[in-house]
């Protein structure tokens, strides 16, 4: 029994986090697609610094804590701590294409993940979400979604750590000339340092934003002249 359901945790979690569960990630790049037009990535070591500061700062700092807060308050079903984090996680965000994208994906998150595994308090969560006309923002999401599935906070907190980065992998594919495995590479060379970040950032006392070449390509996105992403 015990071996039955670590499996079907694992099952859940790699549900959750396969680039085929449809949030909308695939149409967002966090500036990413900013930074390659304008030459400040490049190289695939540019892609391997752009990864590290996404680790380090974005996941590390930022969001990865939000989602460790919003799985622990689901938890506690502590929907006001929610609706602050919400807030504040939002509120960092200087790019108002990337706060209206992280609410439009977490939201999804969660409307997706509650109709394919129904949770009465995923539809609180849900029902805050249509009250208050807002969110909740896609680390907000992911870290409840995790909780309602019974995944450990730990393992949250890595398995977001993934998705944040994959998805930037994934961007890099289709906006720099680079191979798949050389920027695959780069992923797992980022992968290798992910659990240190992850078991800080369960201890982090609250969310923390400084990344200002990445707010500014993030800012800039929707003034490229053309572009594959929407943000």
């Amino acid at each position: 029994m015990i071996e039955t359901t670590s499996t079907r945790l694992l099952l859940a979690l790699l549900h959750l986090c396969d680039s085929l569960f449809p949030i909308g990630g695939f149409g967002c790049s966090d500036g990413l697609e900013t930074a390659t037009v304008v030459g400040l990535i490049e190289t695939p070591a540019d892609l391997q610094a752009w990864l590290d500061v996404c680790l380090d700062e974005v996941v590390g700092r930022m969001d990865g804590p939000a989602a460790v807060r919003a799985w622990s308050a689901f938890e506690r079903r502590d929907w006001q701590a929610l609706c602050e984090l919400d807030d504040e996680i939002t509120a960092m965000r200087p790019s108002s294409a990337i706060r209206r994208s992280t609410r439009a994906m977490g939201r999804r998150l969660v409307t997706t993940w509650s109709a394919l595994y129904p949770n009465r308090w995923l539809e609180r969560l849900l029902d805050l979400a249509r009250e208050q006309r807002r969110g909740p923002a896609l680390p907000v999401a992911f870290g409840c979604v995790c909780a309602s599935a019974g995944v450990g906070v730990r393992d949250a907190g890595a398995a977001f750590a993934y998705t944040r980065l994959a998805s930037t992998t994934s961007a890099a594919l289709r906006l720099m000339r680079i191979g798949q495995t050389e920027a695959h590479a780069r992923l797992a060379t980022a992968l290798g340092r992910a659990p240190m970040v992850v078991e800080a950032m369960t201890t982090r006392a609250r969310p923390e934003s400084f990344t200002p070449a990445m707010d500014i390509s993030a800012m800039a996105q929707p003034y490229l002249h053309s572009r594959l992403f929407r943000s």
